[in-house]
């Protein structure tokens, strides 16, 4: 169920056609995740 919601905002956002997405704004929110989860790979990962 999920998926089909996701899938309907994404089309939704998709056909307003302006810019309802900043792709500065997603790319920057990408990239935190992406190095939040780095860090707890990290963290996760010592060698003891």
């Amino acid at each position: 169920m999920f998926v089909t919601s996701a899938n309907a905002a994404l089309s939704t956002l998709a056909e307003a056609g302006d810019d309802a997405i900043n792709p500065y704004f997603v790319g920057g929110l990408t990239l935190a995740g992406l190095l939040l989860l780095l860090a707890i790979t990290n963290l996760l990962n010592r060698d003891r």
